[in-house]
């Protein structure tokens, strides 16, 4: 079937990806994820040595019941295949034997490295989804605790899970088309059980929960990349090479580079999707503060080089003559004069002229930030062109953008003078 979408749509389409692509870039870069992304590695592997210790624990019981079972051989089977315990044991990073003794100090380490492994991913997530809101303390210190143990149970049981279908989807025991079912089954599980660890992740860990929609996407496309990130990083990278490199240490450095490019490929689309909520605001910034050949790449010019996405969502065109804003009325909408000019009148259109407002400024805001009636009335001298920009708006720009909040202040500053001076002749 032929795409019906008007051109122009689909143009606003592109621009928004674009946009979002390069907002989702500039952010990461400035929030210096990749430091995070070390420190979260470095606490996962702290956290996941005690609980493969618990998990070595656990095959030491269905050793000994497999015995006797054929369901405790099938489950013995899938862990040992799903995390890899003998090439673990071969590298160096389980011992042989593990000793109950140990399991005291095993779990005070988890306890230790699950409060600081949810620290990082914490304070990732605030420089990601800033805010002023804080955590109570007792909430603070008490869900490292409990969450990290919880992912990492859920973790184990999906793997083991997943493991053991596709142990049963062997064409031997169910025939090729059971098998090949149940093999696309066993890849939705883990699709679905990353994608509710994400979503979960994405949704609670922020103090200000993002919007439920783009969360579920974007959520979903991180989990589609992370399990392609972890088939990649098995095909092209192998244990072995390490270990000529690193020596025992091999398996250690093979996972905590892999947990690495995971926590990278996590915080890009944590990243994202907060730039998913920002993207009208960015490109509100960029039209604003005017960056072309100010500093500017091309890529950025690219991707905000057109305003029309912008106009067709905020944009109102009106002509020669038209009031804009009337003294003594109350209004909370702000407006950027995209084209055409304006003038500014103190006690009606036939009052005392304050001047006029050129193609690129913006006017009406000081009513909405000084939380009073509106103090000028603007006529439009020619047909012009606005963006209406709702308070909520307004507010983002000035939390998002420094440069424009600076500009906002001049030009309440300049008004305010242009005022006194109307007052006083």
């Amino acid at each position: 079937m032929a795409d019906t979408t008007p051109p122009s749509r689909q143009r606003d389409r592109l621009d928004w990806l674009m946009q979002t692509a390069w907002t989702t870039w500039r952010l990461f870069s400035k929030n210096e994820l990749l430091n995070h992304a070390a420190a979260v590695s470095l606490y996962f592997l702290l956290s996941a040595a005690p609980l493969i210790m618990l998990t070595l624990y656990a095959t030491g019981f269905l050793e000994r019941w497999a015995e006797t079972s054929a369901p405790a051989s099938i489950l013995l089977a899938a862990i040992y295949d799903q995390f890899h315990l003998d090439t673990l044991r071969q590298f160096g990073v389980l011992p042989e034997k593990a000793r109950l003794a140990a399991s005291g100090a095993g779990l005070a380490t988890l306890l230790l490295s699950s409060r600081g492994l949810l620290n990082a991913l914490q304070s990732a997530f605030r420089v990601i989804f800033p805010t002023d809101s804080k955590r109570r303390f007792v909430v603070s210190w008490a869900i490292p605790l409990l969450i990290v143990p919880l992912a990492f149970l859920l973790i184990l049981l999906g793997v083991a899970a997943r493991g053991v279908l596709e142990f049963l989807a062997q064409p031997s025991l169910l025939g090729a088309a059971r098998a090949e079912a149940l093999q696309m089954a066993s890849g939705l599980f883990t699709l679905l059980t990353v994608w509710a660890l994400t979503f979960f992740a994405f949704r609670r860990l922020p103090l200000r929960r993002p919007p439920l929609r783009p969360t579920l996407w974007v959520s979903a496309l991180a989990a589609l990349s992370l399990i392609v990130l972890a088939i990649g990083f098995g095909h092209f990278y192998s244990a072995e090479k390490y270990r000529a490199v690193y020596g025992s240490l091999a398996g250690v450095v093979f996972v905590l580079i892999g947990i690495y490019f995971i926590s990278v490929t996590f915080f890009a689309w944590a990243q994202c999707l907060y730039a998913v909520s920002k993207v009208d605001v960015a490109a509100l910034e960029r039209l604003f503060l005017g960056r072309e050949g100010q500093g500017a790449n091309r890529l950025e010019n690219l991707a905000f080089g057109g305003s029309n996405r912008l106009l067709a969502k905020y944009g109102q065109t009106l002509p020669a003559g038209s009031v804009l804003i009337r003294e003594g009325d109350s209004g909370e909408l702000s407006y950027y004069l995209y084209t055409g000019r304006v003038a500014l009148y103190k006690g009606g259109i036939d009052g005392i002229p304050l001047g006029h407002i050129e193609q690129g400024e913006l006017f009406g805001e000081m009513a909405y930030l000084l939380g009073e009636p509106r103090t000028a009335t603007v006529v439009a001298e020619t047909e012009v062109v606005v963006l209406a920009l709702p308070p909520q708006v307004l507010e983002e720009l000035m939390r998002y953008s420094a440069p424009f909040s600076r500009r906002i202040i001049g030009s309440l500053c300049q008004r305010l003078k242009l005022m006194n001076q109307a007052t006083e002749a």
